[in-house]
């Protein structure tokens, strides 16, 4: 369609220069609620979607990914971006053949990460790791969507907090195809500043889940891309489970006081 061919250019155009935040919504209502504050482009979250079904992160089926990210991409009219985990297979050819079901969704973007999931060994091999980016690129490419792509390294996520290796892997997945490069869970501006020195020009996403960098301070080290995972779900249900613990211990209710009209955000749609 036209209209997911206009976003993808759209959302190449956002990662050119400057700084954009991309924040995550995790069902349509938290998608439109953020496009309607003016965001240029969301971001799906895995984890926020896997909450929404009682079920812990990277715990979703292929099928339900896709068809959550048609409901997302069909939801608003801004570039969505999917967190497409792993690419829901281990080896290069699976996920070339998922990358192209996802790019059939309306999305404008979508990530592969490096994590196997196993505790034990928790990056793929790095060879590996670099042909299953390669993969995606091709997939990507022969999808005719012009989709980003984003190299996702995880080692400061699963307990391998190397720099040096990060920054090896990140620049073995620009060499491989990837338009954007994103290591989850870096916080520390000396590490910042290296990895956008490391792949520069390409862009470099910047996950902010907590107070420690402001937008402008982000962009001043040259972060392209600002996203928050998980982490405004999270808000959502900081504030849920407050609310219930105290009606379930207390029997009060304070926690229903100042609330939005959720209703009138979306009664003019």
């Amino acid at each position: 369609m036209q209209a997911d061919t206009d976003r993808c250019a759209t959302f190449h155009r956002l990662h050119a220069c400057g700084c954009f935040v991309m924040p995550n919504p995790w069902d349509v209502g938290s998608a439109r609620a953020l496009q309607q504050m003016g965001f240029k482009a969301l971001a799906t979250t895995s984890a926020g979607f896997a909450w929404t079904m009682g079920r812990p992160d990277n715990q979703v089926t292929l099928e339900q990914a896709l068809e959550h990210l048609r409901l997302i991409a069909a939801a608003v009219t801004v570039p969505v971006n999917a967190d497409f985990e792993g690419g829901f297979a281990m080896d290069p050819q699976t996920v070339a053949a998922n990358v192209k079901l996802a790019a059939a969704t309306g999305i404008a973007g979508l990530s592969i990460e490096d994590s196997t999931g196993d505790e034990t060994n928790p990056l793929h091999n790095f060879d590996l790791a670099v042909e299953r980016v390669r993969a995606a690129r091709q997939a990507i490419d022969e999808s005719g969507t012009g989709v980003v792509l984003t190299g996702r390294s995880e080692g400061f996520v699963c307990g391998r907090p190397d720099i040096d290796e990060t920054i090896r892997r990140l620049r073995a997945y620009s060499e491989a195809g990837a338009d954007c490069l994103y290591a989850p869970r870096i916080d520390k501006v000396e590490h910042i500043a290296a990895i956008v020195a490391a792949v520069a020009p390409k862009p470099v996403n910047l996950l902010i889940n907590a107070p420690f960098m402001t937008v402008a301070e982000a962009a001043a080290l040259g972060v392209r891309r600002i996203s928050v995972g998980g982490t405004l779900a999270r808000t959502a249900w900081a504030g849920f489970l407050q609310a219930a613990r105290e009606i379930a211990d207390t029997g009060t209710f304070s926690g229903f006081e100042r609330l939005p009209n959720v209703d009138a955000m979306f009664r003019d749609r």
